[in-house]
């Protein structure tokens, strides 16, 4: 349990350093709000929505095709995505054939496509 604490606070910490160094967004909580696009909002609502919904590898599946134009609003959405992802519960996770290591792969595969590796590594690479 105390591991499981310790890689949630590692990646909402990434989240937010990135947030902050990219976007020039500082907050404790990242949602759907710091979005200022309508159409980039309703993206994001409905990813969430299928996490909500148990659908949360096809919700991934639909990030991936996002971020494939490497535009920095999918970044965004991606950061947030799995940010909200990161704060569900290891039940939630796990009824839902989830993880909080892939929480981890999917947000160093982001930042991989962005260039933006040797940040996650800073925050990665403890666990």
């Amino acid at each position: 349990m105390f591991e499981q604490d310790y890689v949630m606070r590692l990646i909402k910490e990434m989240v937010r350093t990135i947030l902050k160094l990219l976007f020039n967004i500082d907050t404790e909580s990242p949602t759907v709000e710091l979005l200022d696009n309508k159409e980039e909002k309703e993206t994001l609502e409905n990813l969430l929505d299928m996490i909500d919904a148990g659908k949360i590898n096809e919700a991934e599946n639909r990030l991936y095709d996002l971020i494939r134009d490497m535009d920095m609003s999918s970044l965004e959405i991606a950061l947030l995505f799995y940010s909200y992802l990161n704060d569900k519960s290891d039940d939630f996770l796990e009824e839902n054939d989830f993880c909080r290591e892939e929480i981890k792969l999917g947000i160093e595969n982001v930042v991989d496509v962005f260039g933006l590796t040797s940040i996650a590594k800073i925050f990665l690479t403890d666990f």
